[in-house]
């Protein structure tokens, strides 16, 4: 990608909103903090702060300034508060990664289902990428279930793929393509 990108506000089904991250949002980053999965795999901090919550945010803003990709407070629509995270990241040869988290509070809503409908349409529709791919440990079962029924297919499992927590990692690769949009 050349340059900034603009990173848009996306509607999630009747009641997710993909807009961009707001320093208000903070309280959604400490949440993701206190999990004990989720600063293993991504850049919320571990020792949460304000200033380390309000620094994870203005690093995603900064994914778009320096054009590596869109990162998007997931949000309820009911009180547009952040509810988790979720991203595009384009890569070479016309593919795109996809990363997501929900706050412990939100799971079992259907929140990470709606996201990935709302940015794999947007990203295969809107900006023309040929293939989304997403890795999720075989064990995440509701992770893959809501990327299964976002329309994603697995390919396979990736053996020792990924660090996490300085251990490597099995994961399995989902994909889903221009050709999938229902």
């Amino acid at each position: 990608m050349n340059g900034p990108l603009v990173v848009p506000e996306v509607q999630a089904g009747e009641r997710f909103l993909l807009r961009p991250w707001r320093l208000d949002d903070v309280a959604v980053v400490a949440e993701a903090a206190a999990d004990p999965y989720i600063p293993l795999i991504t850049s919320v901090p571990s020792d949460y702060s304000n200033v380390e919550g309000a620094a994870f945010i203005r690093r995603q803003w900064g994914r778009a300034v320096d054009g590596v990709g869109y990162s998007f407070a997931i949000a309820d629509t009911c009180d547009d508060q952040a509810v988790g995270q979720i991203g595009l990241w384009p890569g070479p040869r016309g593919r795109a990664s996809v990363g997501y988290w929900v706050a412990a509070s939100a799971r079992g809503q259907g929140v990470a289902c709606a996201a990935l409908r709302a940015v794999s349409f947007w990203g295969l529709e809107g900006l023309g990428i040929p293939r989304l791919e997403l890795h999720v440990e075989p064990w995440n079962a509701p992770s893959w279930k809501a990327a299964e029924r976002a329309g994603f297919v697995r390919e396979g499992l990736l053996r020792s793929w990924q660090d996490v927590g300085g251990e490597r990692r099995d994961m399995y690769l989902y994909s889903k393509l221009i050709s999938d949009l229902e």
